[in-house]
């Protein structure tokens, strides 16, 4: 007896029951024993899929087999099981054509070499049906429409699945930094590749982290606020402790220089798992209250009501309006208004809140028009709604904005708190705060800036 051939058919029986030693079979020369990470992400996803998990995501450095080892697994579970149903959805049509002819013609291989192991050996009888072998949508001999690669300019009409796939839809920080790049992602996962998910269908998403809130990071949130079964891998090229986690995909020497090249925000997200967004971003926390400070009787321990305006420089600008109570030297956040609405709509709903606020004093940055906006609302607290209260007091701002900015970010984190909610009441300006950059490669800087007007006016008072 061939001993080459007995050891191939003990392989082949160990392919055919454990998925990596199935990526072992097909290609021996990356999935190899030594390679640690390698056995613990296929273990994981042979786990995930017979196990009782929902949702799986996996985040793992370029270049370490994520999307290799995605294309061998829809192999393996269909050789497992013809009944399954999957769907891949990857960055772009001509990804997702690549991806299913991969899948497809390995299932197709024929045996030329009785030593060179095929897909046929490890599941004999599971075939391509004939006639049915489109590149992005394919069926099994016996089965029907068990595969199809979309993306998210393509279709998915008429297609159930039972697994999903998502696959790298971020490709460049281009696209990690355009919110309307992440939304649309987003509202094509829920919208489109949702529907098309069966009762007790699984999901995979397989991508490198860029934001905090693109696909993965969505997801993630999503599910654990659902309170779906979650598995959530992540893998850093270079590990806690120095070392990297596979040095023969990955040198340290040539991580170093990649970084040097690339930058360490977008090394970070590359291969670290550091979302852009979160990598040198100024603001590391923040104080939140459940209640205002009160007395015994229930009265606000306020000794002031303040507000600061920053009126928007130009047309692509937020204007921002921050009210706050001043109680033992720190800020208490009551009301943020931060918005691109014109100056008609914000002159009165800025005089609509400091007068609910009883605000006593009111700064405003007189630059670029904010004397004018003072002036008008005052007028309209005054004619409009009785308001004697609050003191309008406009001023010119000449210290530089990001240095004054950066100066105070610790005062902020220290001495200012915002309720408990305020990530719901003021969505646009908690975002422009916790994902604000220490250096450069930010879009806005309205809500930051008039937040360190906050703590130069509760530093003016002796704060």
């Amino acid at each position: 007896m061939d001993k080459k051939l007995i050891k191939l058919y003990s392989k082949i029986e160990l392919a055919r029951r454990e998925f990596f030693f199935y990526c072992n079979l097909k290609a021996p020369d990356f999935y190899k024993a030594n390679r640690k990470y390698l056995i613990e992400l296929c273990n994981d996803l042979q786990e995930f899929y017979e196990g009782d998990d929902d949702v799986l995501v996996i985040n793992e450095p370029p270049r370490h087999g994520k999307s290799r080892s995605a294309g061998l697994f829809v192999e393996w579970v269909l050789g497992k099981n013809q009944n399954e149903k999957i769907m891949t959805g990857s960055y772009n049509e001509t990804l997702s054509t690549m991806f299913s002819k991969n899948v497809r013609n390995s299932i197709q291989e024929e045996k030329a070499d009785k030593y060179k192991p095929v897909f046929s050996d490890v599941f004999p009888g599971v075939a391509i049906k004939r006639g049915d072998g489109a590149m992005n949508l394919w069926s099994l001999e016996g089965g029907y429409n068990n595969y199809l690669a979309t993306s998210p300019t393509g279709t998915a009409t008429g297609f159930g699945c039972s697994l999903m796939i998502i696959d790298d839809l971020i490709k460049s920080s281009l696209e990690a930094n355009n919110a309307a790049v992440l939304e649309k992602h987003w509202e094509w996962f829920t919208n489109t590749m949702l529907s098309r998910l069966e009762e007790g269908g699984k999901i995979i998403i397989i991508m490198t982290r860029w934001a905090s809130d693109d696909l993965a990071g969505k997801a993630l949130k999503h599910y654990n606020e659902q309170g779906a079964k979650i598995k959530h891998i992540s893998m850093k090229a270079l590990q806690d402790d120095g070392t990297m986690l596979c040095p023969e995909v990955l040198s340290k020497k040539s991580y170093e220089a990649k970084v040097k090249a690339m930058g360490i925000d977008i090394a970070s997200a590359n291969y670290q798992q550091i979302p852009i967004d979160l990598k040198g971003k100024l603001y590391e926390s923040f104080k939140t209250y459940n209640n205002i400070p009160k007395n015994e009787y229930g009265e606000p321990l306020f000794t002031e009501i303040l507000s600061y305006t920053d009126t928007a420089d130009e047309g692509a600008d937020y204007l921002c309006n921050i009210i706050f109570g001043v109680y033992n030297h720190e800020a208490y956040v009551l009301d943020v208004i931060y918005t691109k609405k014109p100056m008609s709509v914000t002159e009165k709903d800025v005089a609509k809140a400091l007068t609910n606020h009883e605000v006593n004093r009111s700064r405003v940055e007189g630059n670029n028009g904010g004397s004018g906006f003072a002036r008008a609302v005052e007028k309209i607290m005054k004619q409009e709604l009785g308001n004697y209260r609050t003191i309008m007091k406009w001023f010119h701002q000449s210290k530089n904005k990001n240095a004054r900015i950066l100066s105070h970010s610790t005062w902020v984190m220290e001495h200012i708190y915002y309720p408990v909610n305020w990530k719901d009441r003021w969505p646009e300006y908690y975002k422009a705060m916790t994902t604000y950059q220490r250096e450069g490669k930010n879009e806005h800087d309205d809500a930051p800036d008039c937040t360190t007007g906050v703590a130069e006016t509760m530093i003016m008072l002796g704060g």
